[in-house]
């Protein structure tokens, strides 16, 4: 690792490190049919992560027909529960992934995880596929409390503190598929990169990220372009 290179890389979780998109579409229709309404494609699900689980079911339920907010609570837990309990069945790492990281390993480069997915199924998951030792920490969408979840820079802070840095100074990027997780970057000031493969909610090369990568082969060339 040079003195200009990245000494922390933090990630997004789904749609980037992992393609879940089988099993949050399986969650949120399990939800719709109990409530009879119409089934989502993966496809249209895809557009509805990002926000975390809550987002995801509202925006379910708006496709679908709209939802008072006593309507919403009862189908909310429906989810999270049925989501708990098939974490795993279809998520994978996207191709390359486990490439990249050794490769980040090698060069001394801490990896860390910050999703807007709560911290406990996020912790769940990743060590049903044996993932979580590859992080230096691990980041949900409430571990920094109410509000606080991406795009506000408070989890990307938090995840270089973790990693042993210091704010404004050591030098951390960030991975995502959506604009939450570029403006979270931006907010903490810090290079943005985004993967045009993930659960994009518009075109990738509208996110105004500091750069795109199309597969994480891409990822160690592009570091170490904005890192010269």
């Amino acid at each position: 690792m040079t003195t200009n290179s990245f000494q922390i890389v933090g990630f997004d979780l789904d749609g980037t490190l992992v393609d879940s998109s089988g099993d949050l579409t399986a969650a949120v229709n399990d939800t719709l049919d109990f409530a009879g309404r119409p089934l989502l494609t993966v496809a249209q699900v895809k557009t509805m992560v990002g926000g975390g689980a809550k987002h995801m079911l509202a925006q379910g339920l708006e496709a679908t027909g709209g939802c008072t907010p006593e309507e919403f609570r009862p189908l909310y837990k429906r989810m999270l529960a049925y989501y708990a309990a098939h974490l795993s069945v279809h998520t994978r790492p996207f191709p390359g992934v486990i490439d990249a990281l050794d490769q980040l390993d090698a060069r001394g480069i801490k990896s860390a995880v910050v999703t807007n997915k709560f911290e406990s199924l996020a912790l769940t998951l990743l060590a049903d596929l044996g993932l979580t030792e590859r992080f230096a920490c691990i980041i949900g969408g409430d571990t920094m409390g109410p509000g606080l979840s991406k795009p506000n820079r408070a989890p990307i802070d938090e995840m270089i503190r973790r990693c042993g840095g210091e704010i404004g100074t050591t030098r951390a990027a960030f991975v995502g598929d959506s604009i939450y997780d570029i403006m979270a970057a931006k907010n903490a000031e810090i290079p943005g990169i985004a993967v045009s493969f993930g659960f994009l909610l518009e075109p990738v090369e509208e996110m105004g990220a500091d750069a795109v990568i199309d597969s994480f082969a891409d990822l160690l060339p592009t570091l170490d372009r904005l890192s010269a």
